[in-house]
């Protein structure tokens, strides 16, 4: 059984029927909770076949000049950029966001191939001064190896993509893990790549087989691949709990972990701000996804001499707001992925009520749409909170928006660090002492600080990730390239003496 949406896409993707159909991993679609493929998975055992390809797809590729390997990563682009409305359309389909957010995760995908290519080019060491005669010092970096690239349902494609297409101009192999509710745009992936493989090769250039690997299954299949000793590098993105399991079973065996963990965060809204701007902001850093990023806006700390004004803007903004199928242009709020969510999503507003004395403005229930009483909608909520406390200090995967005041700026810092996570955060303020504090070593703890723009969207030329619970790695841009590489010290002696260094006395 197929659903008749995934059929005006297979083009452009190349997965067919039997690709999708006939497996033991049944995959459902959040816009109304109907089955829409059954993909074959692996088990713990098979994990090991995965590694092996990868390990001798990088001893090949390794050899392969950075330039020749951006040329790959440049014709991924272009497939990318050929399927971009088509893959866009399936993202929507398979985790629920809207069409414009679909098609911007896969533009994400061309951006860091673009970035990537140019990276090619510029993968640079370093000179140093030796102390002794007749010797040259340097830092060079080479591939590291086969990269695990383990994903999370609410960017099923981006997330890949920024790992991959550094890895690959960097020298190294990847096997991809995506998550077990978002298998088909992974798939969807992996035939872009062979498309961009092909005619990396009909141009004459020599590639090994089994370079990217998409490796589909449960728990048990992600703990096999964290686990094996033969990947040196697994970057990981999913929840704070998850991201302590990864790194422990990774520091067990002394390999390196790259984690994009929880993510708290918040909007300061102080007396200068641009309140027409900041409520565009909210809007959409809160609802964006349907609450489902990690960078998502859930709690915003505002100045009480504004507070009076911001909240009935806001709650206004969020009743007009057009609830609906992600495959229709006109919604801007999707549904939740599954279930789970939406119950979760009860459970923290129940808390936030009962046990923490906030007021809901609006929003929280379920929406039934006609056609769509499969799918898990719901009108995002604002709460007014006497205090950050309880609930509001918890990541919530859901459209919530946590409201509490603030008088003195130092307070409103506080609030802003006083939580165990540390990925995105902003302020609006028109006060240039105000926004310079934001950004400064006493202000935001996080690895994101933005000001007069909300904490959601961030570009490929920066570093993505965060500190604290959001687990400290770096994606994407700036010299994120160097964690998919190893560094080494090289010296060379040329002198034709061999004088040791500190002025060491060694007589033979």
């Amino acid at each position: 059984m197929i659903h008749p949406a995934h059929r005006t896409i297979s083009a452009a993707t190349g997965l067919s029927d039997a690709e999708i159909s006939g497996g033991d991993l049944t995959v459902f679609s959040p816009v109304d909770g109907a089955m829409i493929g059954a993909v074959r998975s692996a088990d713990a055992s098979g994990v090991e076949t995965f590694v092996g390809r990868a390990r001798r797809a990088f001893a090949v590729w390794r050899a392969v000049p950075a330039p020749i390997r951006g040329e790959l990563v440049r014709l991924l682009g272009e497939e990318l950029r050929a399927a971009k409305d088509d893959l866009g359309r399936l993202v929507s389909l398979e985790s629920g966001k809207i069409l414009a957010e679909g098609r911007g995760e896969v533009q994400e995908m061309i951006d860091i191939c673009d970035f990537a290519v140019g990276l090619s080019r510029q993968l640079y060491g370093l000179t140093m001064a030796s102390e002794r005669p007749g010797h040259h010092m340097r830092e060079v970096w080479h591939p590291i190896g086969p990269v695990a690239v383990i994903t999370a349902f609410n960017f099923p494609v981006a997330v890949w993509a920024w790992n991959a297409a550094l890895a690959l101009v960097c020298g190294d192999s990847v096997v991809w893990k995506p998550s077990e509710k978002t298998p088909l745009t992974a798939l969807a992936c992996q035939k872009i790549f062979d498309r961009a493989m092909a005619r990396f090769r009909a141009g004459g250039h020599d590639a090994p087989d089994h370079l990217s690997q998409v490796l589909i299954g449960g728990r048990e299949v992600g703990a096999a691949l964290v686990d094996h000793p033969d990947v040196p590098l697994v970057s990981a993105t999913g929840s704070t709990a998850m991201g302590r399991a990864v790194a422990r079973r990774v520091a067990d065996r002394l390999g390196r972990s790259l984690l994009e963990l929880g993510g708290n965060n918040a909007m300061i809204v102080a007396p200068s701000a641009d309140l027409s701007l900041a409520v565009r902001a909210i809007v959409f850093g809160a609802v964006g996804t349907a609450g489902q990023r990690c960078t998502t806006l859930r709690r915003l700390i505002v100045h009480e001499s504004v507070r009076a004004q911001l909240l009935p803007a806001l709650v206004s903004a969020y009743e007009s707001l057009k609830i609906g199928s992600p495959l229709s242009p006109e919604t801007l709020v999707g549904p939740l992925i599954d279930k789970a969510a939406f119950e979760a999503m009860q459970d923290a507003l129940m808390q936030a009520r009962d046990l923490c004395g906030g007021t809901i403005l609006c929003g929280g229930d379920r929406v039934d749409l006609p056609g769509l009483e499969g799918g898990y909608y719901v009108r995002p909520a604002i709460v007014d909170m006497p205090a950050q406390t309880g609930v509001m200090l918890h990541e919530t995967f859901a459209p919530i928006l946590y409201v509490v005041g603030y008088t003195d700026f130092d307070a409103a810092l506080a609030i802003q660090n006083g939580v165990t996570q540390g990925l995105s955060s902003c302020i609006f303020t028109n006060d240039l002492a105000e926004a310079e504090a934001f950004a400064s070593a006493r202000g935001s703890d996080c690895g994101i600080a933005n000001v007069n723009i909300g904490p959601s969207g961030a570009e490929i030329g920066g570093a993505f990730g965060g500190e604290k619970d959001t687990g400290g790695g770096r994606e994407s841009g700036s010299d994120s390239w160097k964690a998919y590489m190893r560094r080494q010290t090289q010296t060379v002696n040329f002198s034709g003496a061999l004088p040791l260094a500190q002025g060491v006395e060694f007589g033979i």
